[in-house]
């Protein structure tokens, strides 16, 4: 009868699998950096990243789902000093994102926005900076498979914590004053009446841009494209 029950015991035990194909334990006992057996991280992450060839060294804790960040993020100097704070979605930049230096003062806000990928479009409004209550119009954008700048930023001086520069951004478009688009050859706005797309006419107006784009415009003509940070984070 024992032989049975302990047979039965052997069986039960084998039939259940490992869900984790790697893991850690901290001082408590907790799972951290957990991959399950399709190789996809899950679960609460910490990771430390040495100082390298004058690069400064970091701690970084979160979330992953399917092996994509997920929710909020937090980056720490080696000394312990906060450094970042983000937010994801399906593994990009999504909402607010706090830097600060390595001295804790808050250096720089950004917001993002993330496009769910089963979407191939998204619709976003357009606000006017004057009157953030009012939609100036509606702009539908191309997923591209990363987050976009979408939202205010704001620009600190760390010391005296004061705001020295504010830019607002639609889908990674800069918005000027009269709610025109800087490099906005992607966007296509609709009509908040009838939802149709503007026709293109060559008495349109164009948004006059400001100065210092032209005159990096002018420094760099004829010069290869630089990427620009898109929010995509990657495994």
């Amino acid at each position: 009868m024992r032989l049975l029950v302990l047979l039965a015991l052997i069986i039960s035990f084998s039939g259940y699998s490992q869900p984790w194909k790697t893991y850690i334990l901290n001082k408590r006992g907790d799972t951290l950096n957990r991959v399950d057996q399709k190789g996809m991280k899950q679960g609460p992450w910490s990771v430390s990243v040495p100082d390298l060839r004058g690069e400064r060294g970091y701690e970084e804790e979160g979330y992953y789902e399917n092996d994509q960040k997920e929710g909020v993020w937090k980056k720490y100097s080696l000394e312990g000093v906060k450094i970042a704070e983000e937010n994801y979605r399906w593994g990009k930049l999504h909402g607010r994102q706090n830097y600060y230096t390595y001295n804790g003062g808050l250096l720089r806000v950004e917001n993002w926005r993330a496009v769910d990928p089963q979407r191939a479009y998204d619709t976003v409004a357009v606000y006017d900076l004057k009157d953030p209550s009012k939609i100036l119009e509606w702009v539908v954008v191309k997923n591209e498979g990363v987050s976009m700048k979408h939202g205010k930023w704001l620009y600190y001086d760390p010391r005296e914590g004061t705001i020295e520069a504010t830019e607002n951004y639609v889908m990674n478009k800069l918005q000027t004053d009269d709610g025109g688009m800087v490099d906005d050859e992607n966007i296509r706005p609709l009509s908040t009446s009838s939802g149709r797309s503007k026709t293109d006419t060559g008495a349109a107006k164009q948004p006059a841009k400001p100065q210092a784009i032209l005159d990096y415009e002018k420094k760099n003509s004829g010069k290869k494209k630089i990427k620009v940070r898109d929010g995509n984070t990657g495994n």
